[in-house]
């Protein structure tokens, strides 16, 4: 992969950049965890009112997908069809493993703005032990959810804005110029052998890379992924270009602090994305293509996922427990404000109604997905009280198979090293401009 261009100078102050649109990103409500975990199966402590997964389109369950984790909304339909033979169940809200920062208790766990359809003899769960939330549909009903879910019309009414902000945003992060310029990147990205080296400045608080090519090995396997250079709180953008996009990693737990909740990556052209491996992938996902569809596979994803498009949680071959992981967005994107202004806007361009027929509409029964080639590292199909097992991470951070080369030689870059081993509306919440306000102002402070 060419090296992605770097910009000379540093970008403008934190000043010039905002949080994600809507509200979306951090944790929101007073009982957010002072720190993030790594995936855990620990007691239910903290939590978190935000949104967590936002699917434009529809949401469908294939396979051996096993939970989400957090807040989740879908403007179309929630569709689950897992195969036979690996668990029957799907949680949403609460996972068995993964920050362990759920919705607060009673509150709105999945809403979903068609019908909600569960396969014969599959439960979609909403609770686990003395954590309950609620499942509100907006449309017909069919299969078993535990709790009972309730039946609202108007269920997906307070969201329905955020789809066309994310794609908006989306093509902003991407294009500095509202059209086809893309935006200068500070840092290079570079592939060698079985892992990509990303290269930050050193010095900038927001970090940009751009890459033009699928992640994973010239094979097709999963490659790693190492970030060097970044400042320490920097936040880093990574744009993926092109219409078709496909990551393999066994990426794992980050050895720093950080970078988690500060590392986007955005698709603002891609109507297919891919990501899979045996990894846990690391940071918020942003998809903004309305008619995209993406296929994630991997074990895990840690951080908020939100896309204009749709959505398939599935598996690969025999491995089973994927899961979707609540971790927040505290970054500082770039301004998108009204020079230039973001196009389309929510009020010029309406997102649909749920009653729509998004991208794709599955059948009355739908089939699973067929299943795609085996990955390297197959994982057992979870039970229905045991959180599916996670990649543990070695010293470098890298857990998964052997790979080549290491981690690189210190370059004595400002700000140390952060590395990833391996390859692994408007909001309607209570008190959620304040808590914005009060954490962008003490950003700039």
């Amino acid at each position: 992969m060419a090296a992605a261009a770097v910009m000379v100078g540093a970008f403008a102050p934190a000043a010039a950049a905002d949080p994600l649109p809507g509200g979306l990103g951090p944790c929101l409500g007073g009982d957010c965890p002072p720190i993030w975990p790594d995936p855990n199966n620990d007691p239910v402590i903290h939590h978190d009112s935000n949104i967590n997964i936002f699917v434009g389109g529809d949401y469908l369950v294939r396979q051996a997908a096993a939970e989400a984790e957090g807040k989740i909304v879908t403007l179309g339909q929630f569709d689950m069809n897992k195969r036979a033979g690996v668990s029957q169940i799907y949680n949403v809200g609460v996972a068995g493993g993964g920050s362990r920062v759920p919705p607060p208790d009673g509150s709105d766990y999945l809403t979903v703005g068609g019908d909600l359809s569960v396969a014969s003899e599959q439960r979609l769960l909403a609770e686990e032990g003395a954590n309950h939330g609620v499942v509100r549909h907006a449309q017909d009903l069919s299969g078993t959810v535990i709790p009972d879910p309730v039946l609202d019309p108007d269920a997906t009414d307070p969201y329905t804005a955020l789809r066309d902000q994310l794609t908006a945003a989306s093509h902003c992060y991407a294009y500095d110029d509202n059209e086809d310029h893309r935006r200068p990147a500070n840092g290079t990205v570079q592939k060698d052998g079985d892992e990509t080296y990303f290269t930050g400045d050193g010095t900038s608080a927001l970090q940009v890379f751009a890459v033009d090519a699928d992640l994973m090995t010239e094979a097709g396997g999963q490659e790693g992924i190492v970030f060097r250079a970044v400042p320490d709180g920097a936040t880093v953008l990574v744009n993926v270009y092109g219409t078709t996009r496909n990551i393999s990693t066994y990426m794992g737990s980050l050895p720093q602090s950080g970078l988690r909740e500060h590392l986007m990556w955005n698709f603002p052209d891609a109507t297919t994305i891919g990501l899979k491996g045996t990894g846990q992938f690391q940071g918020s996902v942003l998809i903004g293509q309305q008619s995209s569809l993406a296929t994630v596979a991997i074990s895990g994803t840690n951080g908020r996922f939100y896309s204009a498009g749709s959505l398939t949680h599935t598996s690969e071959g025999e491995s089973g427990g994927q899961e979707l992981h609540a971790y927040p967005f505290d970054g500082d994107l770039p301004d998108c404000g009204e020079e230039p202004s973001p196009s389309p806007t929510p009020t010029d361009s309406p997102s649909p109604t749920p009653t729509d027929s998004p991208t794709p509409t599955p059948t009355d029964s739908p089939t699973p997905t067929p299943t795609p080639t085996p990955s390297d590292s197959p994982g057992p199909s979870p039970s229905e009280s045991t959180p599916a097992p996670q990649p543990t991470p070695t010293d470098s951070g890298r857990p998964g198979p052997p790979h080549h080369g290491g981690q690189l030689p210190d370059t004595g870059a400002r700000g140390g090293e952060w590395v990833i081993g391996g390859i692994a509306a408007a909001l309607l919440v209570a008190g959620s401009a304040a808590t914005l306000i009060a954490r962008r102002t003490r950003r700039r402070g």
